[in-house]
This record gives structure tokens, sequence and C-alpha cells, in this order.
């Protein structure tokens, strides 16, 4: 059974060392995600090489998905690089005027040097992913009083978070304003953008990728409690390709307990957009040092598929885990598993609306047709890649294949769920009235049908036209009239 679920998976030191990086691709890695947090230009595009090297050899496609670092609202370093214990309690400052490699058992510095202006007294911080609370007593200039409500080992640079949100920080820094330069020239087919707290911020890095040549999709990370409210949330999955439940910093920021009512909105506001939506953070967390996971790890990892997710991430454990290639089967294990439940073959969508054009209906009805006639394949000619995508928000079990002459396009069709990329020569107007043959030819040379198989294949009345999908037609293999 083909797995429909994409999986995305993050590069670093544990996937340089030899034949790590191949394992996991070898593996059903379908994406690989490459964090602009960590490396160097040369580190980032020497990845890139890679992972293309491998899909040239292995007549295959892999997407890249190149992640901004966004705002750095983090601590500063405390003095030799100590480790503090804040005990409930305790009283703790954050001093914008401090040096930043001074902290001690009574203060630290802030990367963030606004944060001052922008907290009130009894305003909640979280310090590393929310293991440690700090209510804010007092701001004396640019000095945060706070005393400790949850404890724990505080070290160099943590994250800092403000629970509710309101953090004015821009979601595009001029180290991601570079590094999207670095993305166009790594013809990356995805950005993920951090903190975007509006559609602006999604517009202005798809104007900065246009103006660096890049045609890569922005993949909106949801980490700010803000980008929450209806209008603002639907506004910038308009603006994206795609969307990221970022479940770190989400969390952090509207409490865990919320978590799972978010994960399962955003994942059908997605979908019912016509987006991308890929589910985040510490999925398989435990299988950075053991080579099983947890049973509720699984269960997360399920619950993800079941509502519908595009792709499933893995951050650290396969970028610095001990087991990056047992990381991708066990993703890859628990997706198929759980994609036989009926469940996640049962759709409803669009059932009960119109259609803006006529090759979204073509779509739409080539997968309606195929859930009820018995189809063994859809196959989409597509230059713009967008009828397979329409095809993938319909829950099925039939596998959508995507032919294109266009490289790009084939990459990017590496995330939608149930989609699988496909390389078809390119044409002229001429071989375009044989084309159902060579549809045929090329998925039996795969092994993928066989003879009596029926296929609903959709295309345009001419070749090269992008947009230009309408017609539907249903063939069977074997027969004269192809």
């Amino acid at each position: 059974m083909l797995r429909r679920t994409k999986i995305l998976a993050t590069l670093g030191p544990a996937t340089d060392k030899p034949g790590v990086l191949e394992s996991v691709l070898a593996a059903g890695a379908n994406v690989v995600r490459i964090n602009f947090s960590h490396g160097s230009e040369e580190e980032h595009l020497a990845r890139v090489k890679a992972v293309r090297n491998w899909a040239h050899v292995n007549n295959t496609y892999v997407g890249i998905l190149m992640d901004l670092q966004g705002p750095k609202i983090r601590i500063a370093s405390f003095k030799d690089g100590v480790k503090i214990t804040l005990n409930v309690g305790d009283k703790f400052a954050l001093d914008a005027d401090m040096d930043n490699t001074s902290g001690n058992q009574d203060a630290v510095g802030i990367a963030y040097k606004t944060l001052p202006q922008e907290v009130k007294e009894g305003n909640v911080l979280l310090l590393d992913d929310g293991k440690i609370v700090l209510e804010v007593t007092n701001i004396n200039g640019n000095k945060i009083n706070t005393v400790v409500t949850q404890g724990g080992i505080l070290s160099d640079k943590k994250g800092l978070n403000l629970r509710g949100g309101g953090l004015s920080a821009d979601a595009l820094t001029e180290k991601d304003k570079k590094d999207i330069v670095t993305a166009a020239k790594a013809k990356a087919d995805y950005v993920a953008l951090s903190f975007p707290v509006s559609g602006d911020d999604v517009r202005l890095t798809k104007k900065l990728l246009k103006a660096a040549g890049s045609d890569a999709g922005v993949i909106s990370k949801i980490e700010r409690a803000e980008s929450l409210v209806e209008e603002v949330i639907n506004d910038i999955i308009q603006e994206s390709a795609g969307i990221m439940v970022a479940r770190g910093d989400l969390g952090v920021e509207i409490g865990d307990p919320q978590l799972p009512a978010q994960q399962k909105r955003l994942i059908k506001l997605a979908r019912s957009n016509d987006r991308i939506v890929i589910t985040a953070t510490q999925m398989l967390e435990s299988m950075i040092h053991s080579p099983i996971p947890t049973r509720a790890e699984v269960f997360d990892v399920a619950n993800a598929v079941l509502d519908g997710t595009d792709a499933v991430m893995l951050s650290a454990e396969t970028a610095a885990g001990d087991y990056p290639e047992n990381a991708v089967r066990t993703m890859h294990d628990v997706c198929v598993e759980t994609e036989k439940s009926p469940t996640a073959k049962v759709s409803h969508h669009r059932l009960h609306e119109c259609f803006d054009h006529i090759d979204e209906t073509i779509a739409m009805s080539s997968m309606y047709a195929a859930n009820h006639l018995g189809v063994k394949v859809v196959v989409a000619l597509t230059d713009s890649g967008k009828t397979p995508l329409w095809m993938s928000r319909m829950s099925s079990n039939i596998s959508i294949y995507a032919m294109s002459d266009s490289v790009a396009t084939l990459r990017k069709t590496t995330l939608y769920r149930g989609v699988y990329p496909c390389g078809i020569d390119k044409m002229n107007d001429a071989e375009w009235e044989k084309v159902n043959g060579r549809v045929v030819s090329i998925l039996e040379e795969k092994n993928i049908v066989e003879e009596g198989d029926m296929i609903i294949l959709t295309k345009g009345m001419h070749v090269n036209q992008s947009g230009g999908t309408n017609l539907m037609k249903i063939l069977r293999v074997g027969d004269d009239d192809l």
C-alpha cells in the first residue's frame, strides 16, 4: 500500500554522517527541511545538492523546504555559560540593558530589546518552551522584574514567549531576507515563514522571493496566538501555499490544553481552502534517543493523519537524533496503518458548493467518479500542479499521479497528500493527440497498472497551457481506442 501522508524530515548533523541522508530518503522522506536557524549558507547548499543528487540517481523527486529563523525572542547568555536553577517564589529580572554574556542568578539580558515596552504588570512570560514561567511584577526602565511561578533549570539563549501573544517583532528579520536569497539560489520548492501575524507578512515574503528569482511556495508557520483570530488566519491561509501547525511556540503562547482543538481547526481550514497543511513538533520526540516511539506519539501521528494533514514532520529526530532512519520508518508504518481506516477514506469536501473554475470542476468530478467507479489510479496531466492539489483535498484511497514535464511542479507535489509525482516527456501539439496511450504506457512500465485496470485521466485540449484542464477521460488498460 502506498503511503498517502507525506513525511517531512529535517536535515542536520545526524544526516551529514556518511550514508545517513541516503538511508533517511530511502526510508520514505518525501520532503526535507533545512533550518536556517543553524548552519552556514555553504552547509545549506551542500545539503540541497546532496538531496538533488540522490533523487536524480534514484529517478525520483524530493521536495526542499527551507525554514526561515524569524525574530530572535530569546534571553541572552549567562556568565561563563553556567546554568542556573530558578525556584518558585524567586525574584528574577530580564534586563535589556544588561550585557549579553553577564547573566546570573538574579537577572539575564534579552535579545529582544523592546520587550520592556511591550509587557505590563501581571503578564506571564514563558521560557524554554514553557518549562519556566515568570509573572511580571513591575517594569523599571528597561528592566522587567518578575517572580517565578514555575521553576526549573535555565541556560543560555532559551526562547521567550508572552502568554496570549502580542509581541510586535517583525516576522522577517534582516537575516531572513538574506536567507531568502539563499533559498532562491538553492531553487527551494518551499520557504517556511516563522511567526507571521498577518497576510502582509506572507505578501512581503512572496515579493522578496519573486525579486530573488524564486517561485517557491510560502508555508506559514502558525506560532503566535494572535494569528489564530478568524480574519487573520483566513488572510494568512489565502496568501500562503500552505501552513504548518507549529505546536511548540503556539502551545507556549496559547497553552497546551488548547492545542488539539486548534490543530484540528487549522487542518480543516487549510484543506477547505485548498491549501497544504503540515503538522509539526515533537511527533516522535522520544526517538531522538530511543529506537522505538511511545504509544502516545503513535496516537499523535495517527490523529494528525485522520484529521487530514498533508504531511507530518520530524525535527530533531532526524536532524540530531540517534536513529534518523528508524524515525522515518516508524512514521511511515504508523501513517500506512492509519490510512487503512475507513475514516481516512471518506470525504465530504465541497459536496454542496459551487466551483469557480472549469479545471477545479474537472478535478472534483474526477475524484467523485473515481471513488464510485472502482478506478485503479487517477492521473492529472498538469503544468501548474493545481489540478492534483484540488484532487488531493478529497479523502480517498485512490492514488493520484501528477504527470508533468516540469520538474519544479513535480517537486512541489511531493507535499500533497495522496499525490505522486511522475515525469512525462515534453510533447508538441501533434503528439498530444496520442497522450492517452503514452500515459498508460508510463504507468505499465512502472508496474502501477495492468491490463483491465481503469484509469481516470484529466488534461487540457492543448499542450503546455497552464490552467487549461477541461477534459476527463476514463480509460481501460488494454483497450484499442486509447
